[in-house]
């Protein structure tokens, strides 16, 4: 056994990021398909999290990407209310080349094998005509087309969340939950972030973008002439003077201690998954005075959104449940300053303890 194994390992079974109740290796060689389903905790309910499509380095880098999704998943549910745990999937591969039909129904086929365990949806790298294949063999399926009978784009509603979040920002450190004037940094414009900058500027906030891919900056500068500019990449949108806000929109470890030390914004409220990039960071951002919205209370309009096909959905029910995030938001805020800690710890409590007080009675 490799000392990487030895460390996935270690991480799942003695670690306190780790406690996961099943994680699952899944491989089609016919399809190609190679993917990890992690559970991480179902004292709330069925596990419920997205599955994400990406050419990881190496195998154990998709595991524990896995194991660390699928943990903030359950916090994440906690968080939102919902009669569900945390789990996540991984697909290894490049989504633009690997993903096919087969491949699709064989991932589809080994969720259904889990029996409701687990409830999968879209994430990085797969969408709602994804989530229609896989739901011809898994009936567990969630983030599907509004023709077959799902509630479709998920990220409308991650991004109404997160703009909830910041305005809850605004309330608690300038006293006004309006971002009219105030600017905002995006970095990620894609499935989430182009929406997010469309609530922003309907409120009249300035827009700072960066995006990878040079084609989804080209789209909102082209809806945008005014009230939105771009930036070479996200080093230099952190270092962007007088930033008011910065929204980490792609993928996690955007706050670690390169760019903590050089973060110009006074609040980081944003659409992305697992945003510290190891324990301690939330204390940085506390002693230079920088108010971070907790990743997994913001972004949780989508899992509210696929959580509610469910049960048949209904929008406007929906985006009165992600609505509640602002109040949410200030309440981890009101947390964090009564018990001295920062608002990622504060959440983190209350996500515990109402797991906690769930696997209580259910004698767990």
């Amino acid at each position: 056994m490799t000392d990487v194994d030895n460390g996935v390992l270690h991480t799942l079974f003695h670690s306190d990021q780790g406690g996961h109740e099943q994680v699952v290796l899944c491989q089609d060689r016919a399809s190609g398909l190679k993917a990890v389903i992690a559970i991480h905790n179902t004292a709330l309910g069925p596990a419920l999290g997205g599955t994400r499509f990406y050419p990881y380095a190496s195998e154990e880098d998709a595991v524990a990407d896995a194991l660390n999704l699928a943990r903030g998943m359950s916090y994440k549910n906690a968080m939102a209310g919902l009669d569900h745990g945390g789990g996540k999937a991984v697909i290894i591969g490049d989504p633009e080349r690997d993903k096919t039909e087969e491949l699709l129904l064989a991932y589809g086929r080994f969720v259904a094998s889990l029996g409701g365990r687990y409830v999968t949806a879209c994430d990085v790298g797969t969408y709602v005509a994804d989530m229609d294949v896989v739901a011809r063999e898994c009936r567990w399926t969630t983030g599907r087309s509004p023709e077959n009978g799902g509630a479709g784009d998920s990220s409308v509603l991650t991004a109404f969340g997160v703009f909830q979040g910041m305005r809850a920002s605004a309330q608690h450190l300038w006293g006004d939950a309006s971002l009219r004037g105030r600017r905002v940094g995006i970095a990620g414009v894609g499935k989430v972030g182009h929406h997010l900058v469309e609530h922003l500027r309907d409120e009249g906030a300035e827009v700072v973008i960066t995006d990878v891919r040079a084609e989804s900056v080209l789209r909102i500068l082209d809806k945008h002439p005014t009230g939105v500019s771009a930036v070479t990449d996200t080093e230099a949108l952190i270092r962007v003077e007088g930033l008011d806000i910065y929204a980490p929109c792609a993928l996690g470890g955007a706050l670690n201690d390169d760019t903590v030390p050089v973060l110009t914004a006074k609040v980081v409220c944003g659409a992305a998954n697992n945003q510290l990039e190891h324990p301690g960071v939330e204390k940085d951002l506390a002693d230079r005075g920088i108010l971070y919205a907790p990743d997994y209370v913001v972004n949780a309009g989508g899992v509210i959104q696929v959580a509610d096909e469910l049960h048949g959905f209904d929008f406007d029910r929906c985006k009165a449940k992600a609505a509640k995030i602002f109040d949410t938001t200030l309440a981890i805020f009101a947390r964090a300053k009564e018990d001295g800690i920062p608002p990622a710890a504060a959440a983190d409590r209350i996500a515990e303890q109402r797991m906690h007080e769930a696997a209580a009675a259910r004698g767990r």
